[in-house]
């Protein structure tokens, strides 16, 4: 698969790539909106992507590897899952506590000098993946490289670590007040996760 165009029409041929009018988890505004879960439903895709996002990673982790995946939940949970698969190493999701702060649950731990990959499907601004980033640094293991499938930033999202993505778009968002579509009285739809 490996060309962009392969990976986009993986999401145009499953009906994840969305047109309308979006909040993002972000709080931005959005005329398009990835769904990643609608191509990851399917086994067979969210191997072949986990493959991969693991092989572009792996270069970007160096000789000394990595031992661990770490995804936020809910959107990086498949993925995550199946990079530390291709890679052969363990696997751990982070959630949102009641104060909706990203948190390590569920009695999972992070060693020390640990080298860890951070794995989300899709990045806009970055904001998850920085805040599984900072759970990483605080428990001591080091965050080597992220990844997603997608990166609607156009490459612009700074993490302070080597990212790569599977397929890099350009999709303008747009504060909600600045929003083209609100002026406009259209209605907002939020498809992701997270509740609105």
């Amino acid at each position: 698969m490996a060309a962009e165009s392969s990976v986009l029409d993986l999401f145009l041929q499953t009906g994840a790539y969305l047109r309308g009018h979006f909040r993002l988890t972000s709080g931005l505004h959005s005329a398009a909106y990835l769904q990643s879960a609608l191509v990851l439903e399917y086994p067979q895709h969210a191997e072949t992507l986990g493959r991969e996002l693991a092989a572009a990673l792996t270069e970007l982790a160096g000789t000394e590897g990595v031992t661990l995946v770490i995804a936020p939940a809910l959107g990086g949970l498949i993925i995550g899952h199946e990079v530390a698969r291709a890679l052969g190493v363990r696997f751990l999701f982070t959630e949102r506590d009641a104060d909706r702060k990203m948190s390590l649950r569920r009695g999972f731990t992070l060693s020390h000098g640990e080298r860890v990959l951070v794995v989300e499907d899709v990045i806009t601004t970055g904001g998850s993946t920085m805040e599984v980033i900072d759970i990483v640094r605080a428990a001591g293991a080091i965050p080597v490289a992220a990844g997603s499938i997608v990166d609607r930033s156009g490459g612009k999202a700074e993490l302070g670590i080597p990212r790569a993505a599977l397929v890099t778009l350009k999709v303008e968002a747009h504060e909600p007040e600045r929003c083209p579509m609100c002026q406009a009285g259209e209605p907002v739809v939020k498809p992701g996760s997270r509740p609105a």
